[in-house]
């Protein structure tokens, strides 16, 4: 159950992150192909990160 519980934990904060990037490149206003690009690359981290935690390949944080 806490193999579960951390993986929920390793989750959250990265979706924590991952808004706070997208949040701050909206912020920063960057112009448009750049911002464009940008939420891309974002978006495909995010995506590229959660497929990475859901199959074990990426280490997610132990709760005891």
């Amino acid at each position: 159950m806490s193999g579960l519980l951390g993986l929920l934990v390793t989750i959250i904060v990265a979706g924590l992150i991952f808004y706070l990037f997208w949040y701050l490149l909206g912020v920063i206003g960057l112009p448009e192909p750049f911002s464009k690009v940008a939420t891309v690359i974002l978006a495909l981290a995010a995506v590229i990160f959660l497929i990475g935690v859901l199959t074990g390949q990426v280490p997610t944080m132990r709760i005891t």
